[in-house]
């Protein structure tokens, strides 16, 4: 994330000065970003509410529209009633209690749908009218193509609850959310790129101390472990398995599962994640230091905002008994500290 990537200017050459629109394909790009952001938040409720498992087909296209009749409506609840789901945990549901937890999932898919077409029909339009810097086009083509293997990605989480399951299958939920979140700062990235092609780039002598671009890769890298075991803790319900905190059980260091397969195992796994929390805290929280020190005023207090706010909305989400509402605001909480840490990261790269 931290490599630069050029971007031609108009200054550059004849054809980007006739033609390339960078300020309007950054402001479309924040504007789908927000809707991936939308998107990885309303997927955490889907998955607080157990919904996912309520649609137990893929249809890209013909399920686009919802049930419309009361016949249409039983054969959505006849098909669901073939899943382990609602054989093994919710058997007996009302069709009042289904169409509770069909609209999450069928508002999370009609969000997918909606992102790729915000994202594709733009994206020709810029290059039907030669708006696209040169060089970008592989890079946007290449983004689109990751939000259509988010929906593939999607059903595989999807189908590995269907059989012998009552939820989908933590692993392939930890996939489901990395490519999300890895799709949303990419765009961030490319928007941030394109808005700075629109103003005259910054050439001013600052030692390179001055802009410190050490801290990035260790510090996307962390992040990226604690989405990862995040996911884990939502997909495995291990947010119940210790309502104390910081201790569990009454230790700092309970005991825990054998490494061999930790991952499946909800007490251990809460325990790494609230443990990587005070590594992500401490270091998130050093770096916006240094940056504030070195001129990224804003922007590093926006990333140690955002991690204390974060922090906080673990511990509570914790103490409380996983309330829906506040997991989810935990999710969305990711989300935005990602976008500060791809913000900061953006500024120190090009002022380095």
């Amino acid at each position: 994330m931290a490599t630069r990537t050029m971007i031609e200017t108009p200054a550059r050459s004849a054809h980007s000065a006739a033609h390339a629109r960078p300020g309007a394909l950054a402001t479309w790009l924040f504007a789908v970003a927000a809707l991936v952001a939308l998107m990885v938040t309303i997927g955490g409720i889907t998955r607080l509410t157990e919904s996912g498992l309520s649609i137990v087909e893929w249809k890209p296209l013909a399920g686009t529209l919802p049930p419309l009749s009361a016949t249409a409506w039983a054969a959505e609840f006849d098909a669901y009633k073939t899943s382990s789901q609602y054989q093994i945990a919710n058997h007996g549901m009302t069709l009042a209690q289904f169409q509770g937890i069909y609209w999450w999932e069928y508002a999370h898919r009609l969000l997918g749908r909606v992102i790729g077409l915000a994202f594709a029909l733009p994206l020709a339009w810029f290059a039907v009218r030669r708006a696209i810097p040169r060089g970008l086009g592989p890079r946007l083509v290449g983004l689109l193509a990751l939000g259509g293997m988010q929906g593939v990605i999607g059903w595989w989480m999807v189908a590995s609850g269907l059989v012998n399951r009552t939820d989908v299958a933590h692993e392939r939920l930890a996939v489901h959310l990395f490519t999300a979140l890895t799709l949303f700062a990419a765009i961030l990235w490319t928007a941030l790129d394109l808005r700075a092609a629109v103003r005259p780039r910054l050439r001013i002598a600052v030692p390179r101390a001055a802009a410190p671009r050490a801290w990035i890769m260790p510090l996307f890298a962390l992040l990226a472990l604690q989405l990862v075991l995040g996911a884990f803790t939502a997909g495995l319900h291990a947010g119940h398995a210790s309502d104390t905190w910081p201790l569990m059980t009454g230790a700092l260091v309970p005991a825990l599962a054998p490494l061999a397969g930790w991952w499946n195992d909800p007490f251990t796994v809460q325990f790494a994640h609230r443990t990587t929390a005070y590594a992500v805290a401490a270091f998130a929280l050093l770096a916006a230091w240094r940056m504030h020190r070195a001129g990224a005023g804003p922007r590093a207090i926006a990333l140690g905002g955002a991690v204390l706010v974060q922090f906080a909305l673990g511990v509570l989400t914790i103490v409380w008994h996983v309330p829906i509402a506040l997991a989810a605001m935990h999710q969305a909480g990711a989300v935005l500290l990602l976008a500060s840490l791809v913000v900061l990261a953006h500024w120190s790269t090009r002022r380095a």
